[in-house]
């Protein structure tokens, strides 16, 4: 969400705006009287008269209105295989060709829309500087978000309900040049605009088109709000876009989770993949970890998702008991979970196991699984509850779990060794709902809790109570796992 400033002097407005120019909008853009290049200095020199013009009536003023005073469009579309103009090649003035062509139009559109500055991610970018490469990465969800107009060129559409199959759609990069922008104008092949101002009703049906298209629902494709949470939701969006560099999949939704990664092409896409997920836990939000299916490769941990994929398919679950603490170790993913033993009730064998398991603290809940996983009464078996809720009530915290709970199903095998001959501990005994067990009363004698592979979270639901109310349970079913 943009944020308000505080204006206070004339020197104040000078530094904000000061600040706004040279870090959130494009490094160049393309001055559409001439088409050449100019950079941050020459727009701070070309809109400075706009500070002297604030109204200082008032001593707030939203980020927006710097983006609105100044102004640039910028271009959305699908790049051809072959042929788009290069920073080197509108420099030396020998730019030609169908991209080039593209881009003449796109810059005729912006100069209909009163724009004199534009900007093309063709172009505008020197990608023989590292530097300003990653700047431009890690930049870019802002700089469309600050544009005045996004301008969308779909070239195999001619109708609204052509974006259904348009590739600009498939694509990783234009989903967050779909949601940043605060305008956006659909143009066809032929760079007719695909809505017409005077008839509302066709605004409506693009929008219907669009949620058809990506899945997005409308509010947020009316008004998106970047931030690490629903990451659930939000990953499904990406699942079915390819990219041309693997790496992208994960570079593309850096701004979508408002987060950033060190750009390093060669790295892999599962290496990227991977550090967008640190990333993005480090916000603790527990929907990261609603995924299901094989999990990535990472050197420490089995939470990493592999894929915006592996999000296709979770559980609706309600995830918003608030924050979840989330730290990756030499260990694995570092987190607190509320810890309630499973009973292994039953299973049977063929290529995959069919698992019912009990909760002796609450012998009425009973969960079913599948799973490729071996199982043996000698393994401990426990759900580890992700959306509980640590309460402060005076000197102490109160810990509660809902009516409905989602977590993970969690197993840990004996550590045999030739030191120790113990005996597999005995399953946990059926006691009371609040029952003052152990969950392990020699948990030393165990291997660290693992989930389950390929189940993701499940729901579960505790009788007679509503599932949105929170009822309190002892602080030792608290521990910190390492998954």
């Amino acid at each position: 969400m943009q944020s308000s400033v505080m204006i206070e002097s004339f020197e104040d407005r000078l530094n904000e705006f000061d600040r706004y120019v040279m870090n959130d909008i494009p490094i160049r853009l393309i001055r559409l009287s001439d088409m050449k290049f100019v950079g941050r200095n020459d727009m701070k020199n070309h809109f400075q008269r706009f500070v002297l013009q604030w109204d200082t009536s008032y001593s707030w003023y939203p980020r927006p209105y710097l983006a609105h005073k100044i102004k640039y469009a910028i271009l959305s579309h699908r790049w051809l295989d072959v042929g788009e103009p290069t920073y080197e090649e509108m420099k030396a003035g020998t730019a030609a060709g169908p991209g080039y062509e593209k881009l003449m139009n796109f810059c005729a559109k912006a100069r209909e829309y009163g724009m004199e500055f534009a900007w093309s991610d063709t172009c505008c970018i020197d990608r023989n500087s590292s530097t300003e490469l990653d700047e431009s990465i890690r930049s870019m969800f802002r700089w469309y978000r600050n544009s005045y107009i996004c301008i969308v060129h779909l070239a195999q559409s001619m109708i609204i309900e052509d974006i259904l199959h348009d590739e600009w759609m498939m694509r990783g990069w234009t989903l967050q040049e779909l949601l940043a922008p605060c305008l956006i104008k659909f143009f066809n092949k032929h760079w007719i605009s695909m809505t017409d101002d005077n008839k509302p009703w066709q605004e409506e049906q693009l929008m219907e088109v669009l949620e058809r298209a990506t899945g997005i629902p409308q509010d947020d494709l009316r008004r998106f709000y970047p931030s690490p949470s629903k990451v659930d939701e939000r990953m499904t969006w990406a699942a079915r876009r390819k990219t041309t560099r693997v790496e992208d999949v994960a570079y593309s939704l850096m701004g979508v989770f408002d987060v950033s990664l060190q750009i390093a092409y060669g790295e892999g896409g599962d290496r990227a993949f991977c550090r967008l997920i640190e990333a993005i836990m480090q916000a603790g939000d527990p929907s990261v970890l609603n995924w299901k299916g094989e999990a990535a490769k990472h050197h420490t941990s089995h939470a990493i998702p592999r894929s915006p994929q592996s999000f296709v398919g979770h559980r609706e679950l309600k995830l918003t008991s608030g924050r979840l603490e989330m730290t990756m170790t030499s260990l694995g993913l570092r987190v607190p979970l509320v810890i309630l033993p499973l009973n292994l009730h039953s299973f049977t064998y063929d290529y995959v196991s069919c698992v019912t398991l009990d909760c002796p603290l609450c012998p009425t809940i009973k969960i079913d699984i599948e799973t490729k996983n071996y199982y043996s009464s000698t393994y401990q078996y426990a759900l580890g509850i992700v959306n509980y809720s640590l309460i402060g009530h005076g000197s102490c915290e109160i810990l509660g779990i809902r009516g409905k709970s989602a977590g993970f199903i969690l197993f840990r095998v004996p550590r045999y060794s030739l030191r120790s001959t113990l005996p597999p501990l005995c399953e946990p005994r059926p006691t009371d709902f609040v029952g003052l067990g152990d969950v392990s009363s020699r948990k030393q004698h165990f291997e660290p809790w693992m989930p389950v592979r390929q189940e993701g979270l499940v729901e579960v639901n505790f009788p007679n109570i509503p599932s949105d109310s929170v009822f309190d349970i002892s602080h030792k079913y608290l521990e910190i796992v390492y998954l």
